[in-house]
């Protein structure tokens, strides 16, 4: 059974996460009526990551013999400046993320829930990929303000549509 500091703080990040994919979910709406589709089709799949990643969790306080709790969320930002707003919140929010996902890692190590800083390892390495994506992203974003195409074709070039599940990945509640 997790420990249940952990469970307390893992059922907290299933809001965040769930926070997460409606900040993105909005962020692809927004670039959908700009008619930039490839930046709203990467943000509609990080917004399927971000509840996959919270679904996990959800099945492990499952399996864990934990009690799951959905938290609300809060209303995600809208609004945008400009094209590259959004990718910057993005990436802050990931950065967020990180620092949670090793909490909760530190937590579970504290409370001798080895079985728990386990599972939350595949949410680090996520983490690193997930942190220089955005980063990457924005870095291009910011060169491109005024070329969005240039954001439209590195996007078409290096984050290609899914390429597969990722095998060591836990498994999602309900899939």
């Amino acid at each position: 059974m997790a420990a249940e500091r952990f469970s307390d703080e893992l059922n907290a990040q299933i809001g965040r996460e769930l926070g997460a994919s409606h900040q993105y979910v909005t962020v692809a709406v927004y670039y959908d009526a700009l008619t930039l589709p490839q930046l709203a089709a990467f943000f509609f799949r990080q917004a399927l990551e971000e509840r996959d990643h919270a679904m996990m969790m959800v099945q492990y306080l499952l399996d864990a013999g934990a009690t799951p709790t959905i938290p609300g969320v809060d209303a995600p930002k809208h609004g945008f400046a400009d094209i590259a707003e959004p990718i910057r919140i993005a990436l802050e929010q990931e950065r967020r993320v990180t620092d949670q996902i090793s909490s909760l890692s530190a937590t579970a190590r504290d409370n001798n829930d080895f079985v728990s800083e386990q599972f939350m390892q595949w949410f680090l390495k996520e983490q690193v990929e997930e942190v220089a994506t955005m980063s990457d992203l924005l870095a291009v974003a910011e060169r491109s303000l005024d070329r969005p195409m240039e954001i439209e074709d590195y996007l078409a070039r290096e984050q290609p549509a899914d390429d597969g599940a990722d095998p060591t990945a836990p498994p999602v509640a309900g899939a």
